[in-house]
Formats: C-alpha cells, sequence, structure tokens
C-alpha cells in the first residue's frame, strides 16, 4: 500500500540532530580530514568565523593554526556549543569562542573575519544561497568564505547491500522533507555564484572507510542513527519509514561493518570563495 506523505517544505530542520552517535562522527572532524583544501590559506592572526561549528574539533583545529589570530564558532544548539567551549578549555586553546548563532542573519559587523568556514552546513539550509550572501557581508575585502559538503549521490560501497541501498534511498527522502539538498557538494560553485562571488576556487575530497576499526566506527554509528537519531525520528514522522525498516537498516550496517571486505566512499565538493 503506497504511504501518503506530506508536501516538502523549506524548515531548515537538522537531518542529523545531536545523538551521541552523531556528536561521536562529528568529534572525529580536524582541519587535516575535513578542511585540507582551506589549509594552505590559513594564517597567523586571521579572525575566523566557523559556521556550524557543532561539537568543536575543526573550529579549535583552525585556532590552533591561525594563532594569535582568534576564531568564533557559532550552532544552533546550546548544547552543543556548551560541549565545544568545554573541550577548547579542557584543551588550553584560549583563542576561540562558540556562541549560539543563526547562519542566515549573524550577529557580526559588516567586514569581520578574513575567513569564513562552513563543513557540510549548506546542505541542511533550505535557502543555501541567501546563508552565503550573509557570509559574504561579514568578509573583509579579499576574505575567503571556505565550504565543503558531501554529495550523497556519489557515496557508494562493497559488497553490495541491498539494506544500504535502502537507507541511501530513506536519507535523499528525509533530508528532502528537512528541506536540505542531499546533493549539496555537486552545487556549491553555483549557489556561490548566484551569491554574488565570482573569484573561485573548487575542488573535492572524499571519505574512505575500510579497515576493520573504520567499519566499527562508522557502520556502529550509523546502525545507531538509523534507530535512534533525529534522522529515525523524522523518517517516521514523515511517512518515508517505520520502526521495523529501521531496525533492519541498522542491521545491515552492522552486517557491513562486520564484512572484511566492507569498503565505503562519501564525496564532497568544496569551494574558496573570495569576497
Amino acid at each position: 500500500m503506497d504511504i501518503e506523505r506530506p508536501e516538502v517544505a523549506p524548515r531548515d530542520a537538522y537531518t542529523h540532530g545531536h545523538h551521541e552517535s552523531v556528536l561521536r562522527i562529528h568529534s572525529w572532524r580536524t582541519v587535516d580530514n575535513s578542511a585540507a583544501y582551506l589549509a594552505p590559506h590559513l594564517h597567523e592572526g586571521a579572525k575566523v568565523l566557523d559556521v556550524g561549528s557543532g561539537p568543536g574539533t575543526i573550529t579549535i583545529d583552525l585556532a590552533r593554526r591561525v594563532r594569535p589570530g582568534t576564531v568564533i564558532g557559532i550552532d544552533a544548539s546550546t548544547d552543543v556549543v556548551d560541549r565545544a567551549t568545554g573541550l577548547a578549555r579542557s584543551e588550553g586553546v584560549a583563542n576561540v569562542d562558540f556562541h549560539v548563532g543563526d547562519a542566515y542573519a549573524l550577529d557580526f559587523d559588516d567586514d569581520a573575519f578574513d575567513i569564513v568556514h562552513a563543513h557540510q552546513v549548506l546542505q541542511h539550509l533550505a535557502r543555501p544561497v541567501d546563508a552565503l550572501r550573509e557570509w559574504r557581508r561579514v568578509l573583509k575585502p579579499g576574505g575567503l568564505v571556505a565550504a565543503r559538503d558531501v554529495d550523497y549521490g556519489g557515496v557508494i560501497w562493497s559488497p553490495a547491500s541491498a539494506g544500504l541501498s535502502r537507507w541511501l534511498e530513506l536519507y535523499h527522502d528525509v533530508h528532502e522533507w528537512d528541506g536540505g539538498d542531499a546533493h549539496a557538494g555537486r552545487h556549491l560553485k553555483q549557489w556561490a555564484r548566484e551569491a554574488g562571488f565570482h573569484d573561485l576556487e573548487v575542488s573535492g575530497s572524499t571519505w574512505v572507510f575500510s579497515s576493520t576499526l573504520e567499519r566499527e566506527w562508522w557502520g556502529g554509528s550509523w546502525a545507531e542513527r538509523a534507530t535512534e537519531s533525529t534522522f529515525a525520528a523524522h523518517a517516521i514522522e514523515s511517512g518515508h519509514s517505520n520502526p521495523g525498516e529501521l531496525q533492519g537498516i541498522a542491521a545491515a550496517w552492522r552486517e557491513w561493518a562486520a564484512d572484511d571486505d566492507g569498503w565505503f566512499l562519501m564525496p564532497h565538493g568544496e569551494i574558496l570563495a573570495r569576497a
């Protein structure tokens, strides 16, 4: 029987949410594994804004690299901002601050930053061009917006898995229902041009998970997300799935993680857009 599904309405709902299984993955991220394309442009004394800073690991890494410059991270979640603040204090990084903020309406003056960075943020926004225009506003003349986003249209894995194929189909549906774009990586150049940027450097990179530890970590995280995270709640709320199916997807992730032949690739688009 077909399921009647509600019309999609832009609402900027965060598909992943902040379940511990999500933050576990986000806390792995650093400049080296998630913003290497930006690294050559970081310089001592730079003032950096990190939009959607999450648990703060990339943000803190940025702060270490631009000392004595300063870095500000903003996120929509108060709990995650508090977590990032605690991490910075525990690691003794004093040139970084975290605040609750709105990607569309930054609480900063014009021409305030040398760099605005956003990792896997635009894919979750219903109005990515408006966000990029706002980020451009707070850039100093000649400053950079640096953005990296997954393109789920290019996600591939081995061995073949009907359960993971259903997961990817469902992820697209839920992400769209939440108002985002699961193919954001391929649109970054277009969105930046529409936002008024013309001096663009475009690149791409991948994450690959294959070793035993990587499979246990990545597959285990997604097995939890499939049943316990905001993704699971939205899959059910939107009418795209049900608890039984989500349990099956979780089992498929665990099966993939246990397979010595397991291999998984996530492609990302990247832009450096100069004001």
